[in-house]
């Protein structure tokens, strides 16, 4: 073999090597990404239209969680505390388990399968009741107004209820009131409550499809109704 040859074979190598130390870098970045900084999960259902579509890919911030904890009016996305969802099937054999590293390292959104996304209406402490002579939710004896962000149309009234709140939880409704299995279906546990340590990350992005790209703000609330607005 010539000098020409063993110089082109050497510099072919040294690139391959250089290669795969930057692809590599990159995924421990992307999977240090995923488990401390955000994540990127998609909407499996109707429950939080209008606010959030079916299929739409959002992004959850986990150090927004963890240095500032969750409060009243976030969307959230946290893990099944037990019994919210039904068993998923498993995906099975190469296709399975490239899904699985994928989303690992963050490469493409995880799915539903231990997964939900609500919004806060209520934290540990808080008395949340349904509902007023109005069909609206009372957080700490006042009627709360969440027409910012209720699917229009949609009334909240489905379960009656009256609890509060145990400390390190959150309790969590859908903005689609009428297709939402929250936390007033499973008031036999914690009184709907879901821990805190459940709760992955706020939702704070949703980036598909383009045309509905932008931030997802969190309201100041669920907010009091206003001094003196009629609540007959």
């Amino acid at each position: 073999m010539s000098r020409s040859s063993d110089d082109d074979a050497s510099g072919l190598m040294a690139f391959l090597r250089e290669a795969i130390i930057v692809v590599v870098t990159a995924l421990i970045l992307s999977a240090l990404v995923r488990a401390f900084l955000v994540q990127a999960f998609y909407v499996p259902s109707g429950s939080m239209e209008s606010t959030l579509l079916v299929d739409d890919r959002i992004v959850a911030s986990k150090i927004t969680t963890r240095m500032q904890g969750v409060e009243r009016g976030q969307i959230v996305v946290f893990r099944d505390p037990g019994g919210w969802l039904p068993e998923a099937a498993p995906v099975s054999g190469a296709r399975g388990a490239l899904r699985t590293a994928l989303t690992f390292l963050g490469l493409i959104p995880a799915g539903s399968g231990e997964d939900l996304v609500k919004r806060v209406v209520a934290v540990g402490g808080d008395r949340i009741a349904c509902c007023d002579d109005s069909g609206r939710l009372q957080l700490n004896g006042e009627p709360l107004d969440e027409s910012a962000y209720l699917m229009p149309g949609t009334p909240t009234d489905q379960v009656d209820f009256d609890v509060t709140v145990p400390d390190g939880h959150v309790f969590v409704m859908g903005d689609n009131r009428g297709n939402s299995l929250d936390s007033r279906y499973h008031l036999a546990v914690a009184d709907g409550g879901v821990p805190v340590s459940s709760v992955v990350g706020r939702v704070v992005l949703r980036m598909w499809p383009f045309d509905r790209f932008g931030t997802v703000a969190a309201p100041l609330g669920p907010q009091p109704v206003p001094a003196g607005a009629s609540r007959s």
